[in-house]
């Protein structure tokens, strides 16, 4: 088993979500964790803040390339696809 497989295998529960983001909403997920994420690099008197700037902007960076949102799949319902 190669390293693709077992990587794909590893994150198929965080990948096969089916998407329920619009192509807008997917550029503004990433857009922003990106953001975040980038924001993390000023220095802070508590490198805790720059951790979990980091956490969170990759985290709404992975959901806007996956293009499924789980917060979202909940308050719309399993439907929600408007």
């Amino acid at each position: 088993m190669n390293v693709a497989n077992i990587i794909s295998t590893g994150t198929g529960s965080l990948t096969n979500a089916e998407p329920n983001l619009s192509t807008t909403e997917r550029g503004v997920y990433m857009l922003a964790g990106l953001g975040l994420a980038a924001a993390a690099a000023k220095p802070r008197p508590n490198p805790l803040l720059n951790v979990l700037a980091l956490a969170g902007g990759s985290y709404l960076a992975w959901r806007g390339y996956v293009g499924s949102c789980p917060v979202k799949a909940a308050l719309m319902g399993s439907h929600g696809d408007s």
